[in-house]
Formats: structure tokens, C-alpha cells, sequence
């Protein structure tokens, strides 16, 4: 826990700061040095004999890949037209997607050959690597900061997060993503097993199909809202669909629905996905100088939410007493899911409320 605790921490306490910096010298830069510190991090994390110096290594790896989501989001910000970048940035969540499944086999492949101190001595030399090729061959593209200094970059961080278009969009966005990251990363498995009553076979089977399904759905809908965006339809109504679809998924999950369990994961992997599509609307709904800080405020919110999620979640089902076999009790599922639910469910109400009341505004 303290380890984890470490690693998030530094990860998000560097968002706001990140934006700022993103917008000020570009992600070029940013995210070169930033993954220096990465690299020296798993050196540290391989190196350490004492808890202090583990803890220090997962810091330090928090600390440094901070930047390779929010980087990358600005660079394509940057580089690509507007109607291109949900599907751009569909294509970097599958990047993402693909790299974590080598969490997974290759690593345990890697573990018959050396420990996992030589595993985080390895991927320090690959992180300096990748920082190096980023620096090197990465073009750089010149940032338009309207000559502000520090002090006034800082108050645009102001200038977003006061701001009525960002805050339409981002409590839907940063619930739906808070509820899939939770569900995905940790209560999906037990819930499999607990409610479905698979076996673990099993459940590890329609994890892979889910994991596949999100790097699918991150593909498949980026383009849907490229090809939708060319038409003149916004991507926000494909994203705020998708996200109403997600929540039709996730009531099923309250239900306890377990016939169909294959087809309702798939689709759960594929819809949880569309939260990310804001992520695009938003930098364009802002001045391109503050699209740095639009996307690391978001990713602050749904970080944090999604860590409380994971956490609120758990509280929920240790109210039910456990199983004999020692597994959850299913009412604690649908109650702890319900919740989530019903929190998406206000937040997309506020989306409806806070979108009518704009386009008063501007009639």
C-alpha cells in the first residue's frame, strides 16, 4: 500500500504543475527530462535494500511518467488537425493498452530468467533509451506562449478550472473514466468470480477479452467520432452517448445479470472507452496555449476519483460479510456499483442542465 501510495501521489500532485510546463516548453522537452527521472526511479526501485529507498524508487517512477498521456495529448494538440484528435488519441490509449498486457506474459516469461530487481534494472535502461529518442528525433514544434511569464501561465490553470464549458464536460467525463478504471482495474475479477461464479480459468479468460475489447474500443470509437467529427456532428454527442450506453452496462451489472457474461464485458470494455473522447473536445473548446493545462486538469480529476472509486468501492462491499469460500457477498457488488452509478447518472444530468443553459447564453 505504501508503495502504491507513493507512486500515485507523485503522479498526481505533478498534474497542474505539468500543464504549466507542457504549455510553456512543449512536450518535447517535458517529457525527456521527466522520463530521465523515470529511468532513475526503476534504477533506484532495483537497486534499494530498505523500504525507504523502494518507496522512494515508486516516487520517483510516479514522478516521471506523469507527463507520457498529458505529452503526448499536447503534442497532437499540436501537431494535428482538431477533427483528427479523438482518434489520435484513441490510438495513444491503445498504445497504452498494448503496453500494459506486456505486464502480463512477458514479464512472467522474463521472471524465469531473472528477478524482478534485473526486470526494473531493464526497464531503466529502456526508459533513458525512449527519453533519449524523444529528444532526439522527436520534431520539435514551436509553442506559442503569448509571452506570458510563470505568474500568468499559472493563472490560466485559473481561467480553466473557472470556467462553465470545462466544467459541463468534465464531471461526466471524470466519473465515467473514474467508474471504468475501478471496475476494470480491480473489482472486475472478484465480481466474476463472486457474483458470476466463475471459475478462475475463467474469470482470467474474460479479463483478457475485456482488456482486448478497451484497446479495441479506444480505435474503434476515436474513429467513429474522426469520421463523425468530418460530417459536422461534435464529438462530445458521441462521447456523451457512449458514456450513456456505458451506465445502460453498468445497470445490468447492478442487476446481476450474468447470462450473456462474454457479450456484456465485451461491451463494457469497448463503451468504458468513450470518457476519453472529452479529452479532445475540451483542448479545442480552449485557446491552444492552455490545451496542456485543460488536459492535465481533467487527468488530476479522474485520477483522483478513480483512486476513490477503487477505494469507495471496497468500503462498500466490506459491509456485507464475507463468504464462506471467502469471497464478497453480491450485494455488496450491486451496492458498491450501484453507487458509481448513480453518480454518473447526476453527472450526465448536469451535463443536460449545464449544455441548455449555455446555449441560452448564446442565443
Amino acid at each position: 500500500g505504501l508503495l502504491t501510495a507513493a507512486y500515485f501521489i507523485s503522479f498526481a500532485a505533478f498534474q497542474l504543475p505539468l500543464g504549466v510546463l507542457l504549455d510553456r516548453f512543449g512536450p518535447r522537452k517535458i517529457e525527456s527530462v521527466l522520463l530521465i527521472f523515470a529511468a532513475a526511479g526503476a534504477l533506484v526501485f532495483s537497486k534499494a535494500q530498505t523500504v525507504s529507498g523502494l518507496v522512494l524508487g515508486r516516487a520517483l517512477i510516479g514522478f516521471g511518467v506523469s507527463a507520457c498521456l498529458m505529452a503526448a495529448f499536447k503534442a497532437f494538440v499540436l501537431w494535428f488537425r482538431r477533427e483528427q484528435l479523438p482518434f489520435i488519441n484513441g490510438l495513444q490509449m491503445a498504445a497504452g493498452g498494448f503496453g500494459a498486457l506486456t505486464a502480463t506474459a512477458p514479464v512472467e516469461a522474463a521472471l524465469g530468467v531473472t528477478d524482478w530487481r534485473g526486470i526494473f534494472f531493464i526497464l531503466s535502461i529502456l526508459t533513458l533509451s525512449v527519453a533519449a529518442a524523444i529528444f532526439l528525433v522527436v520534431p520539435e514544434k514551436r509553442i506559442e506562449t503569448n509571452g506570458d511569464s510563470i505568474k500568468a501561465q499559472i493563472r490560466g490553470i485559473i481561467q480553466v478550472f473557472s470556467s462553465l464549458t470545462f466544467w459541463r464536460i468534465a464531471p461526466l467525463t471524470v466519473m465515467s473514466q473514474a467508474t471504468f478504471m475501478a471496475i476494470q482495474g480491480l473489482w472486475s475479477g472478484p465480481w466474476l468470480r463472486d457474483v458470476a461464479g466463475l471459475e478462475r480459468e475463467v474469470v482470467a479468460r474474460v479479463l483478457l477479452i475485456i482488456a482486448a475489447a478497451m484497446v479495441t474500443g479506444f480505435i474503434l470509437l476515436g474513429s467513429i467520432a474522426e469520421r463523425l467529427s468530418r460530417q459536422g456532428i461534435n464529438p462530445i454527442v458521441i462521447a456523451v452517448s457512449g458514456m450513456a450506453a456505458f451506465m445502460v452496462i453498468q445497470g445490468l451489472l447492478v442487476l446481476e445479470v450474468t447470462s450473456w457474461i462474454y457479450t456484456l464485458w465485451v461491451l463494457f470494455g469497448i463503451l468504458g472507452t468513450t470518457g476519453i473522447i472529452p479529452y479532445a473536445v475540451l483542448s479545442q473548446s480552449f485557446p491552444l496555449h492552455l490545451s496542456g493545462r485543460v488536459n492535465t486538469g481533467v487527468n488530476l480529476l479522474v485520477f483522483i476519483a478513480a483512486f476513490s472509486a477503487q477505494w469507495g468501492i471496497g468500503a462498500i462491499i466490506n459491509k456485507w460479510p464475507s463468504s464462506p469460500a471467502g469471497g464478497y457477498a453480491p450485494a455488496g457488488y450491486q451496492a458498491g456499483f450501484a453507487m458509481m452509478l448513480c453518480l454518473e447518472t447526476i453527472s450526465l444530468l448536469w451535463f443536460i442542465f449545464a449544455t441548455i443553459r449555455m446555449n441560452r447564453s448564446n442565443n
